[in-house]
C-alpha cells in the first residue's frame, strides 16, 4: 500500500498547468503537498460527485489537464460516472482513485466491496481510453509522466493507507491552507479567462 502524500508528492511534480480537484480525505493530503493552490479546486462535502464535476470542468477546458482525486468509497456512491465520463470521451481527463476500503471521513466504516472488485477493471469496462492500479509507489513513480501524458480519459486507482478521522464532521479543524471552494473558483476563472 501506498502513503498518499507520497504519491500524490509525484503528481505534484509532474502536474504542470493542470487544475486539481481533491475530495474527502485527498483534500487534507494534497493541501500538505500542492505548490499551486490557485490551480486547485477542493471538492469537499461532495461524495459520489468530484469525478462529474472534473468531466464538465475537462468539456469546459479542453486545453487544460484536469487531475481528479477521488475517493473509493466516493466514487461507488456514483459508479454510472464511469459510463458518463467514458462517454464523453475527454482527452484531458485523468482520474485517480485512493482506493482505501473504508469511508475516511466518516470514521474508517468498510466500503461495499472492499477489497473485492477493481475500480481499474470497471472503468475499463465502461471504456476509458486506459486504467491502471498500483499498490507500489516505486512502480507508480516510475510510469507517472507516461500516464499524464496520455490521452484520457485515464483511471488510476491507487492503493493507499487508510487514514481515519476519528473527530464528528462539525468538530475537525480546518486544514491551515484550506480556503473556500467559493474563492478558489474565482481565483481560477480569474486565471482561465472566464467570467
Amino acid at each position: 500500500m501506498i502513503e498518499q502524500r507520497e504519491m500524490m508528492k509525484v503528481v505534484e511534480k509532474l502536474r504542470g498547468d493542470a487544475i486539481v480537484l481533491p475530495t474527502m480525505t485527498g483534500n487534507g493530503a494534497w493541501l500538505d503537498v500542492t505548490q499551486n493552490q490557485d490551480r486547485d479546486v477542493s471538492i469537499g462535502g461532495a461524495m459520489g460527485k468530484a469525478s462529474t464535476f472534473a468531466l464538465g470542468l475537462a468539456m469546459a477546458q479542453p486545453d487544460t489537464n484536469i487531475i481528479v482525486f477521488d475517493g473509493d468509497g466516493s466514487l461507488e456512491m456514483n459508479l454510472g460516472t464511469l459510463a458518463t465520463i467514458a462517454g464523453k470521451k475527454p482527452k484531458n481527463l485523468y482520474h485517480f482513485v485512493l482506493e482505501n476500503g473504508v469511508y475516511g471521513t466518516t470514521g474508517g466504516q468498510p466500503i461495499p466491496s472492499a477489497g473485492e472488485l477493481s475500480f481499474a477493471g470497471i472503468a475499463r469496462e465502461a471504456g476509458y481510453k486506459a486504467a491502471y492500479e498500483f499498490d507500489d509507489l516505486e512502480e507508480f513513480t516510475l510510469q507517472a509522466d507516461s500516464i499524464l501524458n496520455e490521452d484520457g480519459p485515464v483511471l488510476v486507482c491507487i492503493k493507499i493507507v487508510p487514514e481515519v478521522q476519528n473527530e464528528p464532521i462539525g468538530r475537525r479543524k480546518r486544514h491551515p491552507k484550506a480556503r473556500p471552494t467559493k474563492d478558489a473558483l474565482v481565483a481560477l476563472r480569474k486565471e482561465i479567462g472566464t467570467s
